[in-house]
């Protein structure tokens, strides 16, 4: 595995199903190390792209290389066996307990057995493993489908909305142990519809509509690229709130509108600096203040609104 060669390069690649181009040209390069959110609405391509990169779908055209192998080439067969994927639809054996569930996929990966009591631990289903998989609730099998692809210590992850029916704890220890993984120089790349999970934990989103990718970059980069007023919510005493409206009116791009206990601003962030700057001349006038950017839902919604 050569470090410097991008775990996932994906170039003009296109899937079409007779005339339905549900993957459209698409560039993507993927860094080692890099979780990478992949987002889009109900039909976007995330699926047909993610099975693409698999090498579970052949391109139409263009090409998708995985540690700088071909998924149409025979060697992806070795590279495959060191990616973990989980699908958005989990389907397990119900009769099965839960560690012989693992024991089941770690011969398919050519895993040894003892990897899958660390991986149900990890997953916080050690105690669960001997239980079968048919008295698991969506949580636990949710849980179990990730412990299989962690089987093998997998350099490139796929998580096709990993958190669904998770609780917000086992939520947020999913992400921690993606954490850790990123922290060991695994790459992933996940979708979720979640969008407010995904904003503090990816290093960079890519969105996809109609099959192309609309917008590639941090969340500050995009928001840079639409043009979302941000918020900027006052607590106001009622009596004062003549002199702040009036006060506040001068400000060039500024809107104003009267909320239960104060002020709610609206403005761009180009022009953020001269709101404050009006804001904190009002003194004690102003007894509290929250500002709040654009959410990657905003983003989301104004990206994916323009046409690729």
């Amino acid at each position: 595995m050569d470090i410097d060669t991008p775990p996932v390069e994906v170039r003009r690649a296109a899937m079409h199903f007779g005339a339905i181009y549900a993957v459209d040209g698409i560039d993507l390069s993927v860094q080692r190390g890099e979780i990478l959110g992949l987002i889009g609405r109900n039909g976007a391509g995330k699926s047909t792209l993610f099975k693409m990169m698999l090498g579970l779908l052949v391109p139409t055209s263009g090409s998708v290389h995985i540690e700088g192998i071909a998924v149409t080439s025979p060697a992806f067969r070795a590279i495959r066996r060191r990616i973990g994927y989980l699908p958005e639809n989990v389907v397990l054996y119900d009769h099965l307990d839960g560690l012989e569930t693992l024991h089941f996929f770690a011969r398919l990966k050519g895993v040894p057995n003892q990897q899958c009591l660390e991986v149900l631990q990890r997953v916080g289903l050690l105690k669960a493993g001997r239980r079968r998989v048919r008295d698991y609730s969506r949580g636990m099998r949710q849980r179990l489908g990730l412990a299989q692809a962690l089987l093998g210590t997998p350099s490139l992850l796929f998580l096709d909305e990993p958190t669904s029916g998770l609780d917000p704890e086992a939520t947020r220890d999913f992400y921690t142990i993606l954490g850790d993984l990123r922290a060991s120089g695994t790459t992933i790349i996940l979708t979720s519809h979640v969008l407010a999970e995904l904003q503090d934990r990816v290093d960079r989103l890519a969105i996809i509509a109609m099959g192309k990718l609309q917008a590639l970059g941090t969340l500050e980069a995009l928001r840079a690229k639409t043009p979302l007023p941000l918020t900027i919510q006052l607590r106001v005493a009622s009596l004062q709130l003549p002199t702040v409206i009036q006060a506040l009116s001068s400000v060039h791009g500024l809107t104003i509108t009267t909320i239960a206990d104060g002020l709610c601003l609206h403005c761009l962030p180009a022009r953020r600096m001269a709101a404050l700057t009006a804001v904190i001349a009002l003194g004690d006038e102003i007894q509290d203040l929250q500002i709040r950017d654009p959410s990657l839902e905003d983003v989301f919604l104004g990206l994916a609104s323009q046409t690729p």
